[in-house]
């Protein structure tokens, strides 16, 4: 059984750390709660020693998408809908599934499911394919008897989710492309023009500025060393998406992005939504507030969300609304929530109204993405044009002495 190290919230809003053995980060969560402690972060201590096994590392690239998830669940929730057996509906899904891990998944699902495990449960056994969110919403839909209701509603956030991360992909993809090229002819320049220039200033034995040293040597060094450059690069991708893993990473990319100024108003729209999509979804299922607030603390990417929702929590399950306990986090969640949220719970459509204020942010982030990816545009164009006049000024020195010499 793996040991966690873990971060927690006690019932008076101090933060408690400690290791504790569980099967899962889900299990850790329960284990906390029942000693009255609201989870904020774990890590995986042999995870920690070992580091993440390679094929992870390619796992976390090659999972099961958003949009094989969203099929599926729309799939599922027509199938069971028409009042198919879940059994019979898995056997069709994993017959459609054309990624291997999901298929893996559906079949153990469908096995466990004919032992005597109910549907929940079995998802449970695969956090890499369905995230807790997916399950605990799922397990409100059993008890409730309103399994087709809840897949319809998980369908419609993950749907929301999907066209979110659509809106962002799309909106830099421009952006990606550009600097992509630029690399790409950036390294033919290196590899094949300027060994050819250096031929031709070795040969005529001129002196060289030291601009044109530099651009010289780390041709050479790409060209006769490229395996180095290349188990470089590697090992900073790895190295990189390792630390990422680790609650230091976690934090420090927190500081990055809540401290760069263009990206910082992107980052809390994201989580924003994120949040009140969440919580609409959760509560529209039938789940209670604390407990929406504790799932949905673990869904978020950011640390300082996650913390901010995990106090909201514990603050609700004294009696405190949920409008006053986030009124502490305007740095985090703007008025517009907090006042949005109020409402819901006067009127009692505390579903409708998150659900309303997720599209709101929603298309704000999609503004948002859009108006950086037209600031980084010309940005990216005036960076290739002083790469560029770099590049030109370091070559045409020495040719420019060449012709001095001849006059």
């Amino acid at each position: 059984m793996p040991t966690y190290s873990y971060e927690a919230i006690s019932s008076t809003g101090e933060r408690i750390g400690g290791r504790e053995a569980a099967v899962s980060e889900r299990e850790l969560a329960q284990l906390l709660k029942a000693r009255g402690l609201v989870l904020v972060q774990a890590s995986k201590e042999t995870e920690k020693k070992q580091g993440p096994a390679f094929s992870d590392f390619f796992e976390g690239f090659f999972g099961v998408s958003l949009a094989e998830k969203l099929m599926f669940t729309r799939n599922l929730k027509v199938m069971v809908g028409a009042g198919i057996a879940l059994p019979k509906a898995l056997e069709i899904l994993t017959l459609q599934a054309k990624n291997k891990q999901l298929r893996k998944a559906l079949e153990d699902m469908r096995q466990k499911i004919f032992q005597g495990h109910t549907f929940s449960q079995t998802m449970e056994a695969h956090p890499k394919v369905f995230s807790e969110l997916f399950s605990n919403m799922v397990k409100v839909g059993e008890e409730s008897g309103t399994l087709d209701n809840v897949l319809a509603q998980l369908a419609l956030q993950m749907g929301k989710q999907y066209e979110l991360k659509s809106r962002i992909q799309g909106a830099l993809m421009y952006p990606a492309v550009i600097l992509l090229a630029m690399l790409g002819i950036g390294v033919l320049m290196i590899v094949v023009v300027v060994p050819k220039l250096a031929l031709t200033f070795h040969e005529l034995n001129i002196p060289l500025p030291i601009t044109t040293r530099f651009v010289i040597g780390f041709s050479e060094f790409l060209t006769q060393r490229w395996y180095l450059a290349i188990a470089f690069l590697l090992g900073a991708i790895i190295g990189l998406w390792r630390f990422s893993k680790t609650p230091k990473g976690k934090a420090f990319k927190d500081i990055l992005l809540f401290r760069f100024p263009v990206i910082s108003g992107i980052v809390l729209k994201i989580n924003a939504a994120t949040t009140v999509r969440t919580l609409s979804s959760l509560i529209a299922s039938g789940g209670s507030i604390v407990r929406s607030l504790e799932i949905t603390s673990r869904v978020l990417g950011s640390s300082k969300f996650r913390e901010a929702l995990a106090k909201s929590a514990l603050e609700v399950a004294k009696g405190v609304k949920l409008s006053e306990a986030l009124r502490a986090y305007t740095n985090l969640y703007p008025l517009l929530v907090v006042h949005m949220i109020e409402v819901g719970e006067e009127t009692g459509k505390s579903a409708e109204v998150l659900s309303q204020l997720a599209d709101f942010y929603e298309e704000e982030v999609g503004n948002a993405t859009r108006n950086v990816a037209s600031i980084i545009e010309p940005m990216l164009m005036l960076l290739i044009g002083g790469v560029v006049g770099f590049f030109a000024v370091s070559m045409i020195q020495p040719m420019y002495s060449i012709l001095q010499t001849i006059k």
